[in-house]
């Protein structure tokens, strides 16, 4: 017990004689979280979010714990190291989640927004002038950025520590978030006690309606496409399309094609996504399909459709959505008369999957889901990528 008060006690004297240690550690483990994410180190994301999550308890329970220490231990901890370590939380929670964010996000759509404000919130988080003497000083705006950053790290983190899918792990996000941020932001308000009652509840409900509304336009932070494809062929033994269009011709299109896509989702997640086929704007079929995470390369999913309108030129979109309706990634293809096009445009299908000397299982997603203006067949296949041997 004695060395640990010690220690304590030096870090403290430490940290209050040289108070820009703390943030400067934050953004060093900061920025290497984000190198380490970006390589897909799953099991390090693991531990850092456990962390992370563990810092954000520090926070709701700060007075708590403080007299903790101080009776405990005989140590009053002082109120710049307070001051740091909040801005340390901030940090480390936010370099954290923006490669998840930056790689899910489907840049020509609403989540650029959200996207765009957690990149904000970070850089204010690193500049001291910004963060304390701006931000700080007004208390309702700190406690609006204190609940984005927390609903971010827990749309992250969630995922991967508990295995919640994507519309779970959102509304207990958003609900979390919403709790631990509306008091705060209520007592910031120099109004009798019966007054703030009514308002904390009044902001609950709003923020909780709010963020059901904008659900399309967040990202699902643990989800994310390796690889595309429009085809009219996958090869059965690669579990991979053998050539990629981005130009067909109606007769391609009624004969049947392909919409391919591998999608990377964490260990032990179990999800399931739509390919949702979309005509100069209106909506054709919803086909269900079954995920699971754990393969770098992806989990393999395609849907194939064969009935389309006499009239299906012009352009078409898959979107590729979580069942929250928020939105992984988008296929995109156009469709021309044979007349216009003697040859349809043709990519090849980069990083083709290795077949693997084990067996591979297909299976079969729940049916597809037609609307009703329009005869669907197709059908929808799921598999894991193989494992290289």
């Amino acid at each position: 017990m004695a060395v640990i008060k010690k220690l304590i006690r030096r870090t403290l004297k430490i940290a209050e004689r040289r108070p820009w240690i703390i943030p400067l550690f934050g953004f060093v483990s900061g920025v290497a979280s984000f190198l380490l994410v970006e390589r897909k180190q799953e099991q390090f994301a693991q531990i850092i979010s456990v962390l992370m999550l563990a810092s954000w308890v520090w926070l709701a329970m700060e007075n708590l714990l403080r007299k903790g220490i101080s009776h405990w231990f005989g140590i009053t901890v002082p109120p710049v190291v307070l001051r740091y370590v909040n801005q340390l939380v901030h940090q480390e929670s936010l370099f954290f989640v923006i490669p998840f964010f930056f790689i899910t996000t489907a840049w020509n759509t609403g989540q650029v927004f959200f996207t765009s404000v957690l990149i904000a919130a970070a850089l204010v988080s690193i500049i001291d002038p910004i963060y304390y003497h701006w931000l700080a000083a007004r208390r309702w705006l700190y406690y609006c950025f204190h609940g984005i950053t927390l609903f971010a790290a827990l749309l992250t983190a969630l995922p991967l520590i508990f295995h919640l899918p994507t519309p779970q792990s959102y509304l207990w996000s958003l609900g979390i978030a919403v709790l631990l941020t509306g008091p705060g932001l209520v007592r910031s308000m120099s109004v009798v006690w019966w007054k703030r009652t009514i308002a904390v509840v009044s902001l609950m409900l709003c923020a909780g309606g709010f963020g059901i509304l904008v659900r399309p336009w967040i990202p699902p932070a643990s989800l994310w496409l390796t690889k595309v494809a429009i085809t009219d062929h996958i090869d059965d033994r690669n579990r991979a399309p053998k050539q990629q269009f981005k130009t067909i011709t109606s007769a391609q299109l009624h004969a049947g094609i392909y919409a391919y896509t591998a999608i990377h989702a964490p260990r032990g997640l179990r999800e399931r996504i739509y390919h949702q086929w979309i005509h100069k704007g209106k909506k054709f079929d919803k086909i269900a399909l079954n995920i699971s995470g754990g393969n770098d390369q992806g989990y393999q999913t395609w849907t194939h459709k064969t009935n389309f309108p006499a009239d299906a030129k012009g352009d078409w979109q898959i979107q590729v959505v979580t069942e929250a309706n928020q939105i992984i990634g988008i296929l995109r293809f156009q469709v021309v008369d044979a007349e216009a096009q003697t040859k349809p445009r043709v990519e090849s299908a980069s990083r083709e999957q290795r077949p693997s000397s084990s067996s591979i299982s297909k299976q079969t997603s729940a049916p597809a889901v037609a609307l009703p203006d329009v005869d669907s067949s197709q059908q929808a296949s799921s598999t894991p990528a193989p494992s290289p041997q």
